[in-house]
Parts: C-alpha cells; structure tokens; sequence
C-alpha cells in the first residue's frame, strides 16, 4: 500500500479534521504593513504572521475569513469575527481612535460586538461588513462600517448612506478617495470625491460628495441608460468597475491610462456614467480587480483579461510587444482588454502597480513592480510577465494586493493540507531536504518548492538576517 492510498484512508475515517489558517505578508514595509516588529527591512519573501502576534482565538486552528491590503496598511477577519488592523494610521485607517501607526496587528474594539464578514482597505480608509452579534430579528444583517480618510472618524461607524436601513450589504470596495457598496438586491451606492466621475454621475464634481445611488448604466452609446443589477464590484485608485448578473463588465471614473477598457472616452479623459465594456461582449466575467491605472477581469472558465497602465508591467504582456496598442515611444497602456491567460486561474487581485493570481492547481504568480518583492520572487524593479510568488504553504482562500505589499490567506482544508502546515513549520536549513523528499512524493507541491527555494538561497549565498529571517520561512 503506497503512502497516497494510506493518506486518503485516513481523510475517510476523519470525521471532524482540524483546521488551520495561515497569513503571509510580503513586500513594502516602510509602516510596518507586513507585521515586521521591531524592523524596517522590506520582505521579500512571503512571511506567516505568526499566530501570536494575534493571540487567542484568532490564531492556533482557527481559520481566518478575509484579508485586505491599503496603501501601507492591512486588515484581516479571525474566524471569530474580530477584525484586526496594522500599518500606517495617518488618517485613522486602523479605525483605533489614534492616528499612530503600529507594526503589530491589534482587535479593532469598536467593532467588538459585531461579527465581521468582509473587510476592504483604501489609500487611507477601511470598510467592513459585519453582522450584530446579538440580534432580536429587528436589526439588519451584514451592515456596513467605515472609518479613516474622508470617512468622517478613526472609529467604525455605522453608515447607510443612501441605503435603506434594512438593506443587506453584500460588498464593498475602498478606492483612493472615494468608496463603492453593493446591495444584496444588486444596487450600488458611491461616495467620496468625484473629480473624475468615479462616483458614476454623469457628472464631475468638487469636494467631498455624499452617498448616492447609481441608476443609469450605458449598455448602448444611442440607448438611454438604464438600471442593471450588480453582481460583484472593484475601485481603483480614481476608476471603478462592475460586474452585472449577466456577466458584463462596465467602468467608470478616470480613464487616462486605458483602464476603463473602451478604445475611446466620451468625455476627454474620464467616463461619468458606468458603460459597458463592448470588448468583452459574449464573455462571461466572474470577477475583476482594479488597480492604480490598470483592470483585470476574470471568466468563469478561468481566462484572465487586463487593461490599462502597463509601464511596470502590471498588465502581464511584456514590454513592447504588439499587445500594447500604442507607439512603444509612450507611455505603455492598452485600452482595451487583451487575454493574459486563457485558463486556469482561480482568484485575480491588483495592487497599485502589480497584480496577483492564484491558479487552480494551487500555485500563486504575479507580475508588475516588483522594487520590493511585492510581485514575485525574481530579484526584478519590474516584472513583465507572470512569475512565480513560492513559499506559501495551504490551499489559497484570498489574495490581496496594497501599494506597495501583498497578503495571501490560505487554509489547511484536509488531514494533508494539515500535515503540510505540520511539517513546514518544522522546516530548517537542515532538514530542508528531507522533508522536501517528502513532499515530493506525497504530491505536496507547496511544501516541497518551499524546501526547494529555501536550500537554493541559502545555497546561491542568499542568507538571511537572524534566526527569525529563517523562521521566515517556515508555514
């Protein structure tokens, strides 16, 4: 009996197999957004928050439920629906009251009697969906809170905007200065600035704006536009986009780079009413993700489109080559989608300037500036086309991607998943091999690439800083 068939045995008779949840956090690190305590180096390498900088329940076998990265800040829900906070607080975007910055993640107190869901991070402000923890059927579930830049407090408040208050939030999405909520019934609400019409208006505005529903949507240049239901929405740094329940995409906001994904604007350099993306007419999208000037949409068969800003190559098409439909003398963009992979892959994320994925047979790849390792593991200021992001050990739940580092969560879903995260936390230069052998043969494919990648550093010269840069390592 070979060890694969003694494995699956043993997930058979398992009735309750534990579970186990990992954070790795990687790249810029100028305000402690990757957990550094006590150090300013910029981590290349995916590093597992370790449970203690959590404490109990939200480490140990829990499993987390969402992560989010901002510009220099990051988020993540515990299993028990406590929302913890990290980074740069400027603007009260860790939501503590303060507008000190911490490098050590801390339970937001405010939201202690609530049961966060989702949470997601902007330039300088965070919002998150949660529901009450007591309930007597007169309150509604999954409602909203935000708080940091433009947000009016470094608390979590409880916001409706234009909503009803018995209206159910499914989604939100922070961009730079202006926010984006999504109704269970398929509505969308923004507020924030509007000086490029990322609010969806059909108008610009200046200062603050308050929180409107979004009602016109051009399917059609000569059509009047009409009311569409949303099915999944993204912000990006000054542009917007959607997904409607037919699988549509429409954009909205700035669209100077190309982003918006339309070979021409109607109004100069911006979109103020969500359009319709025609390029992808007849292809279901899923998903999407927006960046600083770029987009990615995703199809429920796995293809993977971009558009936009490509001058770090966060588009994944490679420097001056015929995808850009521009002269290779300016700035590189593309402003309408083209096919980056045509199968495959599982969940998108973009940063500001790098985007990630996950594929579905486990394995993470990333592309775009990469000064800080934040995009890939290749020792590159750019790179141009997808590569490998290793180290990371569990099947992957989220990706999230901020300004300037990255954030996976992965989870041990399986007696095996929790026999790797087992033995990569037993991971040393030592023993890298053995264990790597085992891998191998077991088909652990994460664990055996993390001893691969960990004896040809160490190997190549690579080094590390001190015991904890190895520990590093380890899930």
């Amino acid at each position: 009996m070979d060890i694969e068939t003694i494995m699956g045995e043993t997930m058979t008779r398992s009735q309750n197999i534990p579970t186990k949840s990992a954070i790795y956090v990687w790249g810029y690190n100028h305000s402690g957004q990757t957990g550094r305590r006590g150090k300013e180096q910029h981590l290349r390498i995916p590093k597992q928050l370790s449970p203690d900088l959590f404490g109990c329940p939200a480490g140990g076998n829990s499993r987390w439920l969402d992560i989010a990265c901002g510009r220099e800040h990051t988020a993540a829900v515990a299993s028990d629906g406590s929302l913890f906070t990290w980074g740069a607080n400027e603007f009260g975007q860790l939501g503590d009251g303060t507008e000190k910055g911490r490098k050590n993640p801390k339970k937001v107190k405010q939201l202690q009697t609530e049961f966060v869901k989702f949470v997601s991070c902007g330039a300088h402000c965070t919002a998150a969906i949660a529901e009450p923890r007591e309930n007597d059927g007169t309150i509604s579930t999954r409602r909203l809170w935000i708080w940091g830049q433009n947000q009016g407090s470094n608390l979590p408040r409880l916001f409706w905007g234009a909503f009803t208050p018995n209206m159910v939030i499914r989604q939100v999405s922070c961009g730079a200065a202006h926010v984006v909520a999504l109704s269970e019934e398929g509505l969308l609400q923004a507020w924030g600035y509007n000086e490029y019409g990322q609010l969806g208006r059909g108008v610009t505005s200046e200062g603050l704006q308050g929180a409107r529903v979004i009602n016109a949507y051009a399917k059609f240049l000569d059509e009047a536009p009409e009311l569409v239901k949303i099915t999944q929405v993204s912000c990006g740094e000054y542009h917007t986009a959607a997904v409607s329940e037919k699988g549509e995409v429409y954009t909205w906001g700035l669209g100077n780079m190309g982003q918006l994904g339309h070979s021409s604007l109607q109004s100069g350099d911006k979109e103020l009413v969500p359009r319709r993306i025609v390029a992808l007419d007849g292809i279901c999208i899923k998903d999407v993700a927006c960046g600083g000037v770029h987009t990615c949409a995703l199809t429920s068969k796995g293809a993977l489109y971009a558009w936009g800003g490509g001058q770090v190559g966060q588009l994944g098409l490679g420097p001056q080559t015929g995808f850009f439909s521009c002269n290779p003398n300016d700035s590189f963009f593309r402003n309408i989608p083209a096919l980056v992979i045509p199968t495959g892959v599982q969940l998108v994320a973009c940063g500001h300037s790098h985007t990630l994925i996950c594929l579905r047979d486990g394995r993470i790849n990333g592309w775009g500036y990469n000064s800080y390792g934040q995009a890939a593991n290749q020792k590159s200021i750019y790179a141009w086309y997808p590569s490998p992001v290793d180290w990371c050990v569990g099947e992957v739940r989220k990706l999230a991607a901020g300004g300037g580092h990255s954030a996976v969560l992965t989870d041990a879903c399986s007696l095996k998943e929790l026999c790797e995260f087992r033995l990569a936390e037993c991971v040393t230069l030592s023993n890298a091999a053995r264990i790597g052998d085992v891998a191998s043969r077991t088909g652990a494919d994460a664990l055996a690439r993390l001893c691969e990648r960990l004896r040809e550093h160490h190997l190549h010269g690579g080094g590390f800083d001190d015991q904890d840069d190895i520990s590093n390592m380890k899930s």
